[in-house]
């Protein structure tokens, strides 16, 4: 409980300068004050939200605001206490002086300041105090920034945002206690710069993207602050005039004061955290997730078949896949839903098609790896359709719709409907996405078929400027000779991902021709089982 006799007003300006970064006059809520990422911020009113963020990028100036006019307003509009948790008791001062200036602005506020020990009770039932600071709303409700972090976090009630998280000594004791909030209609905002690749504050953004926490998660790196116009408001503050060279300059000596320091730089600008560039995955972990027997099929076009009729072309796919695909087909357990991944690529690299079954118990079994080289459009466009026919339970798709793949993504949405993903891999897609993948190397949720070739392309996912994918540049030797560039880990992260979205379970229903008007695959007669050739080449 509050020492509400250790309290002490603060009146003395020349001894405690509150709010040094906001201009007097200042309208907080006027157009164009805040930046589109702070705007963005204020936005979420989720309940957990978490901002990954550059220094100095305005996020806890932007966090101020909404927690002022959140104190200011009542409680049956919404109003509650806030309390900012900092690392430091220099970061409590900062915060505690953005809200006194933005009361004043917005609600005519005139509450003073107060310095006081908050009195808190450890777990073994002593008591220490702690330094902080308070503005009370004529709402009832006050914004307390607290200098260090109390045991007894659980014994506050409203919004909780720790700032600067990764620097905090016990970040998951602090997040664990704040859970108990939510129970009461409580909400918490962690905002951090990253601290290390290791550091709780990232290993919780990743729990995050992986759906195992229900954090949502904001990035805010300095490039985008400076985009948004972080040097115009630095200049507004020194009274300078913004110039476009000005600010290029700006960015280039803030930058060019790291040195040689690029790791440290990449981190406190550019939300990277430190160490995080290198293999995503060791051969351990791949391997402990791979099983025998899975088949993997490798089908090969010799330069002269894209010349050959179209009939006849189509002709030797079928015959292909009745003699490989099919009695793998048959075999697929018609109880469990089925999803499937495809990286599209025409000439050089492989099309990568991965089939998994979903158990009961969520393990994302593969049953059938697929691997195209050399082979036209339309062909490729009939053994997918061959595959996916005959799935049960199809559940969904995700295809790489990059350049030529849009080609053959294309055609699966028209086909399957909203089943399929077209998906664009971009950094966004890969932050995003790819956490999830990589935790059900851990997590026991993924099998993935016994293969030299699919070890060695997951072993090319790599960390690239704060995210996992095969670096464009990297290209390496399979098993068969050809050149690889980690098809199969990218087609089984697509795969991966469509089995976490959400879609209807279709069933098959045969057809002679497709939408399109080309020749398709009748429905194959069935037959015995055929030995588990690697492949063929036309």
């Amino acid at each position: 409980m509050e020492n509400e006799q250790a309290a002490k007003l603060v009146t003395a300006p020349a001894e405690l300068t509150f709010g040094g970064a906001v201009p007097d006059g200042l309208d907080p809520l006027a157009e164009g004050v805040l930046m589109a990422h702070q705007a963005d911020w204020i936005a979420d009113k989720s309940d957990l939200k978490l901002a990954e963020k550059g220094r100095r990028t305005g996020i806890t100036f932007a966090e101020a605001l909404d927690d002022t006019v959140t104190a200011a307003t009542s409680r049956s509009a919404g109003g509650d206490n806030v309390f900012y948790i900092g690392d430091t008791k220099d970061k409590g001062r900062e915060f505690i002086g953005y809200v006194a200036k933005f009361a004043r602005a917005i609600s005519a506020e005139t509450s003073p300041v107060e310095e006081y020990l908050f009195e808190d009770q450890k777990p073994d039932g002593t008591t220490k105090y702690i330094s902080s600071y308070r503005i009370r709303f004529a709402s009832g409700f006050r914004v307390e920034a607290l200098s260090s972090r109390p045991d007894n976090i659980r014994g506050l009630q409203g919004i909780v945002v720790i700032d600067e998280a990764a620097f905090h000594q016990d970040v998951r004791g602090v997040l664990d206690a704040v859970n108990a909030l939510l129970i009461w209609g409580g909400k918490i905002r962690v905002i951090s710069t990253h601290n290390g690749v290791l550091n709780p504050f990232n290993e919780l953004i990743l729990e995050a993207r992986a759906g195992k926490v229900p954090f949502k998660i904001h990035r805010y790196p300095f490039e985008l602050a400076v985009k948004n116009g972080l040097f115009r408001r630095v200049c507004q503050i020194k009274g300078e005039q913004w110039t476009a060279e000005g600010e290029q300059a700006w960015e280039e000596r803030i930058r060019a004061s790291y040195g040689v320091r690029t790791s440290a730089m990449r981190q406190e600008l550019d939300a990277i955290p430190a160490d995080q560039e290198g293999a995503a995955l060791s051969r351990v972990q791949i391997e402990a997730v791979m099983r025998p027997g899975i088949p993997v099929l490798r089908f090969a076009a010799k330069d002269e078949f894209k010349n050959q009729s179209e009939a006849s072309r189509t002709k030797d796919a079928k015959d292909w896949c009745d003699w490989r695909l099919a009695p793998i087909l048959a075999k697929a357990d018609r109880r469990l839903p089925h999803v499937f991944g495809v990286d599209f690529a025409r000439s050089g690299d492989a099309t990568a098609i991965i089939v998994m079954e979903i158990s009961r118990a969520l393990v994302r079994r593969t049953v059938l790896a697929v691997e195209l080289r050399n082979m036209p459009f339309d062909q490729q466009r009939e053994i997918l359709f061959y595959i996916v026919d005959r799935l049960p339970k199809r559940q969904g798709g995700a295809l790489d719709a990059r350049g030529n793949g849009a080609y053959l993504a294309e055609k699966a949405a028209q086909r399957y409907g909203a089943s399929v993903q077209e998906v664009q891999l971009s950094q966004s897609w890969y932050l995003t996405n790819m956490p999830a993948y990589l935790e059900a190397f851990g997590d026991g949720s993924l099998i993935l078929p016994k293969d030299a070739d699919i070890l060695a392309d997951h072993q090319a996912l790599a960390y690239v400027n704060g995210y996992v994918k095969v670096p464009d540049d990297h290209r390496f030797k399979g098993s068969d000779g050809f050149t690889r560039h980690g098809d199969t880990a990218i087609a089984a992260s697509l795969c991966y991902f469509a089995s976490r979205q959400d879609a209807e379970i279709y069933a098959y229903t045969p057809a002679t021709t497709d939408n399109a008007g080309g020749t398709m695959f009748e429905e194959p007669a069935g037959g015995g089982l055929i030995p588990d050739l690697r492949g063929g080449i036309f």
